[in-house]
């Protein structure tokens, strides 16, 4: 999941997983697959570097689990 800040400067969580599309009009609007949608102060940019952090943290978690699974 990954932080974001809503326009009234609330921060709150959303799984990436579950965007359909992120929209510049000019903030950023994050349309959900249940189409709910969140308008935030991150640029789209910025909600992809944040993902792709996630991911990485994710995938990085992962190998170590898998290496110490492997004695």
């Amino acid at each position: 999941m990954i932080l974001l800040t809503k326009r009234n400067h609330e921060k709150f969580l959303v799984n990436h997983l579950q965007i359909e599309h992120i929209e510049c009009i000019p903030e950023s609007k994050i349309t959900m697959m249940n189409h709910d949608y969140y308008l935030v102060r991150e640029s789209v940019e910025e909600i992809i570097d944040k993902i792709a952090v996630y991911n990485a943290k994710v995938q990085d978690i992962h190998r170590e689990i898998s290496v110490t699974d492997k004695r």
